[in-house]
């Protein structure tokens, strides 16, 4: 601290602490290590720090090559956190999970060892995984999908009511020597998507890297009967390597079909719990309802101008209402301000159909 030894006026330039960038694509990777901290989640920004921290991989995990595969696909950020290996792993993984809770920095949740294990307590835990993600409301979780049994856990896992915070990739992926599940790459990809285009666009059709081959080679045959039921494939094609061939969470609700859309509504959550953590206690009237109005019309112009959106306008991608009508005085009575968001999310272009036209002309193509 400066010391005044005389009286007078002085002056202190004082910068503000920068606020902290708000990230998407920024995953919590969950298994086994051999050594770190149990249930201490670790700031990882390259993949070598992972080894300074967790020790060597383990034999018979996966942590390690899904960390790996995240680097090696775009992704900057991670989390990871050391399940307790002297407790059953469903306890072990309640543990981790409310470790991870508090840590708001981060959207997406892998598990890569739960593959291990038999099919009910696969299903018991990605089930977990939905509820956890449905309950905080600002995370999505990337499964891995079973190796023969993909078909009933896809039935499972759709029946539940969080099904729509998570997305099932299929098949495993072939890293050296070795066959992996498949999340942590697919999170790279996630990430990398997010920062070049923004969250409302589709982590799909993109090539995945460092990947040599597939666990299963899906045809179009497999993936028509595949792709309606919400199971993501994972495709070699001929000059483009392999990439993700599918775009769509668990969910049968048409509403939430697709990841972008989930997605959307999970960042604006989570922005809003950010932008929003100030507000609380300030007068609930006119000036208060304008500031909220303004930001979130900021935020959703953002949204729209990364196409994120539907619509020619923003009129027509989004409102944003929060005045007298949505806070009449019985609410405000009740301490509580509400504004109503409609969000219009871009829906994925699955099916791109051209259609031919013979004529007198000869043939011409038609979009």
């Amino acid at each position: 601290m400066t010391s005044y030894l005389i009286p007078g006026i002085y002056r202190e330039d004082l910068f503000p602490k920068p606020i902290p960038e708000f990230l998407t694509g920024v995953p919590a990777f969950i298994g086994f290590a051999s050594q770190g901290t149990i249930n201490q989640p670790e700031r990882l920004t390259l993949w070598t720090q992972f080894s300074a921290r967790f020790g060597e991989p383990a034999s018979e995990g996966y942590l390690s090559d899904a960390v790996q595969g995240f680097f090696s696909n775009g992704g900057h950020i991670a989390y990871v956190i050391r399940l307790n290996d002297t407790l059953e792993i469903e306890a072990a993984l309640e543990q981790a999970l409310e470790a991870l809770a508090t840590i708001n920095a981060l959207d997406l949740i892998c598990v890569p060892d739960l593959v291990r294990f038999d099919v009910e307590t696969v299903l018991r835990m990605q089930t977990q995984l939905l509820e956890h993600c449905q309950a905080l409301n600002d995370r999505f979780a990337i499964l891995d999908a079973l190796p023969t049994q993909v078909l009933v856990q896809q039935t499972r896992l759709s029946s539940s009511e969080c099904a729509a915070f998570g997305a099932l990739y299929f098949p495993w992926v072939q890293v050296s020597s070795r066959m992996i599940p498949p999340c942590g790459h697919i999170a790279g990809i996630y990430a990398q998507r997010d920062r070049d285009l923004g969250v409302g666009q589709t982590p799909a059709n993109i090539r995945l890297e460092e990947v040599v081959d597939l666990s299963v080679a899906v045809s179009d045959a497999d993936q028509a009967r595949l792709n309606p039921l919400g199971i993501n494939c994972l495709r070699s094609l001929p000059g483009r390597g392999i990439r993700i061939w599918g775009g769509r969470t668990l969910s049968p609700d048409a509403n939430w079909r697709y990841i972008n859309m989930r997605r959307l509504f999970v960042t604006l959550a989570r922005w809003c719990d950010r932008t929003f953590a100030d507000v609380a206690f300030e007068p609930n009237e006119f000036r208060l309802w304008v500031r909220i109005e303004r930001e979130l019309t900021a935020f959703c112009e953002a949204l729209f101008r990364q196409g994120a959106l539907q619509g020619s306008t923003p009129a027509e991608a989004f409102y944003v209402k929060c005045d007298a009508e949505t806070n009449p005085p019985e609410v405000r009575d009740a301490g509580t301000v509400i504004t109503e968001i409609g969000l219009a999310p871009a829906s994925p272009a699955e099916f791109i159909v051209v259609r031919l036209i013979h004529g007198n002309a000869g043939v011409a193509f038609a979009f």
